[in-house]
């Protein structure tokens, strides 16, 4: 056990290090900026074509989509069956707000459904993308926000970091700060974990609409994700298709694989998506 949390905490680093290198090479390509050299002309050419890539969000956004699929996987656990799932965002200069919701049934004996809507309100620009998500379980009154174990909604405080559209190397931290987060002690009372979850990932664009897409999850201590403390949550990966229907609207269908080797069930997953979006 001890040999495994310390292999925890050597990929924990090194997910941090890889995060930490678009601000260091970042840096380096915006060093040197008012000298008309060989160096700064180079160093000019490599800041436009791989990190300073992102345009400042202009006036009034919105995106859409819904899609089926074969299964709920959320962060590599199986967590429902059959569904449908869509989501709707608006913003402004970078500022933005998210409705997601999945309606769905818990497994293929289709007797027990399971309806979630989730909220997010966040701030998105340079890469950088800051959010509140609420997890709303319609089992719960909607602002309660007490603490119980594995029951209830869910208040999170999500980073993500993106390299560029050109290096989409992403890395998220996600720690839930309110409602439901826990887990029993030995005298069976609730005790608060801010439970966390890391995860880097990568998505390579391949020709003809063709993506694929792994990420590696972990969970840095004990808490609602695994009750024995530090642990690889989860490795996926994803491979996917695009569509264009006109300019505004895509259909896609993807493939995908999880396995999360902390879980006694369902240690390996497969869904399989087809959806339609507004872009």
């Amino acid at each position: 056990m001890v040999k495994k949390a310390q292999q925890i905490k050597r990929l924990m680093a090194l997910m941090l290090c890889i995060g930490a290198l678009p601000f260091v090479f970042g840096a380096s390509a915006y060093a040197g900026d008012g000298e008309k050299s060989e160096v700064s002309d180079q160093k000019s050419e490599i800041r436009s074509k791989y990190f300073d890539d992102y345009s400042a969000p202009v006036g009034f956004t919105y995106n859409a989509q819904v899609k089926m699929q074969a299964s709920y996987l959320w962060r590599g656990k199986y967590s429902g069956g059959p569904n449908i799932q869509g989501s709707a965002n608006v913003g402004y200069g970078g500022l933005y707000f998210d409705m997601w919701w999945n309606i769905g049934v818990t497994d293929w004996t289709f007797k027990v459904f399971q309806p979630e809507v989730d909220f997010s309100l966040g701030f998105s620009r340079w890469g950088l993308n800051v959010y509140v998500l609420y997890i709303y379980n319609f089992n719960t009154p909607f602002f309660d926000f007490g603490n119980y174990a594995n029951k209830g909604n869910r208040l999170e405080l999500d980073v993500r970091y993106t390299l560029s559209s050109k290096i989409p190397l992403s890395i998220l931290w996600a720690t839930r700060v309110a409602a439901s987060d826990g887990y029993l002690d030995e005298n069976g009372n609730v005790v608060r974990a801010y439970s966390s979850y890391a995860e880097i990932s990568y998505t390579q664009n391949l020709r003809d609409g063709w993506s694929v897409y792994g990420a590696i999850g972990v969970t840095p201590w004990k808490g609602t994700y695994n009750p024995n403390g530090a642990a690889l949550q989860n490795i996926e990966f994803r491979i996917r298709k695009d569509w264009d229907l006109g300019n505004r609207c895509g259909l896609m269908a993807q493939g995908q694989v999880a396995v999360s080797p902390m879980t006694a069930i369902n240690v390996i997953n497969l869904n399989a998506t087809v959806g339609v979006y507004l872009k």
